[in-house]
């Protein structure tokens, strides 16, 4: 059976292949008699576009590139999974790219990119960059990018995140009501503005609360976890009166358990602990983890809705579409009072 395609659409109702294709698409052009002409035949002949040559009549790859840090990481599990869903949605392919929180890597994949492999970009950006340079030149290039959760300031462009520097002050003002007085705050990379505004939420929470800003409880971790077990057992052990501890990503919370039961600091008795997590498991830790989780399957979503709005329109994307989601926190075990 000879498949139906625009031609033969246009020669059974008469009109031209342009006229058919503008139909099909909706056009103002068109006048809604002939596109109920043109649908209700298309309907009866069960006709399929062509998706292939539809992306190239419009310079499209109908795909979409990912960069992350890491993928062993729920949250950007979750985030991965709403990009996708509005992708296939708007029929998209989704290329994931991993960096592992290597700059090298990270140009490296830029560098790929700007072949023409993709319609647009979503990105998070490793904790190591300090020179963006090759992102701005992917975007020179004409390929739209949006940021999620790891952004680039410096890039000019929409980015989706959470409400970083409000949640910072949150989780410290949680620890402070749980009756703890010397807070330590862990943080991987003050490069990046998430960093950044964990750490400043912190720090104003410590003043409102006249709490005196002390160097030497803030510890900048490392992307080993091993390296990092070190680290926090050695700020323990130097500074023993360390009653609460803000982990401001996932990893340095797990490593902050693993110190206590090695150095038999029991949580929350001697010392309490909340973290920046989306883990499933942290209910399930012993005891169980306080956490600020953020959105991020909704972050995703939003990010690819930005992304491919933009591409379908053609249009430039605005640093004033960028958009900031509420992390929520759940207070657990490991900041009861005791």
């Amino acid at each position: 059976m000879t498949p139906v395609n625009l031609k033969s659409l246009a020669q059974a109702l008469n009109l031209s292949i342009a006229t058919v294709s503008r139909a099909l698409q909706d056009s103002h052009e068109v006048s809604t008699q002939t596109k109920e002409r043109v649908r209700a035949l298309a309907a009866e002949l069960n006709y399929q576009p062509n998706a292939y040559a539809s992306s190239l009549r419009r310079n499209l790859s109908k795909t979409i590139g990912v960069v992350i840090p890491k993928v062993a990481n729920h949250f950007f599990a979750l985030a991965i999974n709403g990009i996708e869903e509005v992708a296939r949605q708007s029929g998209y392919h989704v290329l994931i790219y991993l960096t592992h929180d290597d700059y090298e890597r990270e140009v490296s994949i830029i560098q790929h990119l700007k072949g023409g492999r993709i319609d647009g970009l979503l990105m998070s950006v490793a904790s190591g960059t300090e020179d963006f340079a090759h992102i701005k030149s992917l975007q020179d290039s004409n390929v739209p990018i949006v940021f999620f959760d790891r952004v680039c300031v410096e890039v000019s462009t929409a980015k989706v995140t959470t409400n970083d520097y409000e949640s910072g002050y949150q989780a410290t003002e949680h620890l402070v009501a749980a009756g703890c007085e010397q807070i330590a705050h862990l943080l991987i990379s003050n490069n990046l503005s998430i960093g950044r505004n964990r750490l400043q939420g912190y720090l104003d929470a410590l003043q409102a609360h006249g709490r005196i800003h002390d160097p030497e409880l803030i510890l900048q971790g490392v992307m080993d976890n091993q390296q990092n077990v070190g680290l926090i057992r050695e700020l323990l052990e130097r500074r023993p009166d360390i009653d609460g501890i803000f982990a401001s990503v996932e990893r340095l919370a797990i490593s902050s358990y693993h110190v206590c039961r090695q150095l038999g600091r029991v949580i929350p008795d001697d010392i309490k602990i909340i973290g920046f997590s989306n883990l499933e498991s942290a209910s399930l830790l012993e005891p169980p983890l306080t956490t600020i989780t953020q959105p991020a399957y909704e972050i995703g979503k939003e990010a690819a809705k930005i992304l491919l709005r933009g591409v379908e329109k053609k249009k430039a994307i605005l640093p004033s579409q960028s958009m900031v989601l509420e992390s929520t926190l759940f207070g657990r075990e490991s900041t009861a009072r005791v």
